[in-house]
């Protein structure tokens, strides 16, 4: 018996990655494009928090992302991350200076941003060079991939990116935070918009001179540019889900004890998807979350 359960054991990553272990995609929404589909589920989970009396104070969320392609590989593979803020109802609403995106919601002013770090051309050549080089994942010196100037995207742009290659996309929270993690956030934005930074996949030759920063980079730490994480210490192996879990690990370590994070996280629990499919109730190519809703281009 016991040599039989051992023999079971085993054989669950290969069950899992066989398809065999049961998914849920949610077909309800296959006609609404991808990124509404993400904004309403976003205001169906903070609203119900804010109540029904005036706030007396201003409230702040933010929504952790990642996507990826089946495979998971670096080029096809990204973490980002949108901050909201929500005004209170009874105060002169002062709006943070740059911010790109405003509104109304239910009664409630909101203002929003996205990180979301990648070269600068992205969105006309979405060929992101990771690792180029005999030797380049493990030696960082023999990667010869270029340093690119960098801009940080809207989230809008950026899911455009992940419907354009049919990935699997993923999102956390929304988490509350305090005021000082949204300041954390904006100061942030405000960097990576200075142009002071550039892009590189493999910034681990340039985190000593802050010269280029990842994407993943780019979100974790918002106290700290280039925190270590992954295989070694090194952020290897950091992309896609992955480098998203790895950001929330960071978050509740760190920044959790400096009561920037006000909910708990749970970072397989929180997780919901959404995947490709090509037809309505048909196939789904790539499924690896386990609560998700399907969408098209």
């Amino acid at each position: 018996m016991s040599f039989r359960i051992f023999a079971l054991f085993l054989c669950l990553p290969f069950v899992a990655e066989a398809g065999l272990v049961k998914r849920e995609v949610d077909f309800s929404k296959y006609d609404t494009p991808l990124y509404v589909q993400i904004v309403d589920r976003i205001k169906a989970k903070i609203a119900p928090r804010l109540g029904k009396d005036p706030l007396t104070h201003d409230r702040y969320f933010m929504i952790p992302f990642a996507y990826e392609d089946k495979g998971n590989h670096p080029e096809y593979s990204h973490s980002f991350l949108s901050v909201i803020r929500v005004f209170a109802t009874d105060k002169k609403r002062k709006l943070t200076k740059g911010l790109p995106t405003r509104g109304r919601y239910g009664g409630w002013d909101f203002e929003a941003f996205t990180i979301s770090w990648l070269p600068a051309d992205f969105m006309t050549n979405p060929h992101l060079c990771v690792f180029d080089g005999v030797g380049a994942r493990v030696f960082p010196e023999k990667n010869e991939c270029p340093i690119s100037p960098g801009k940080n995207f809207n989230l809008q742009d950026t899911i455009t990116l992940a419907v354009d290659d049919k990935n699997a996309v993923a999102m956390w929270g929304p988490y509350e935070i305090a005021k000082p993690g949204f300041d954390l956030g904006v100061k942030r934005k405000r960097l990576l918009d200075s142009g002071s930074i550039k892009y590189r996949a493999d910034d681990r030759l340039y985190r000593k001179d802050k010269i280029a920063i990842s994407c993943f980079h780019a979100m974790a730490g918002l106290d700290e540019l280039y925190p270590n994480g992954g295989l070694f210490g090194i952020g290897f192996k950091m992309w896609g889900f992955n480098g998203t879990a790895r950001v929330l690990i960071e978050y509740t370590g760190k920044a959790h004890y400096k009561k920037l994070l006000l909910d708990p996280v749970d970072v397989k629990k929180d997780r919901y998807g959404f995947v490709y499919a090509p037809t309505r109730n048909g196939r789904v190519p790539y499924d690896p979350l386990q609560f998700a809703s399907a969408y098209h281009r």
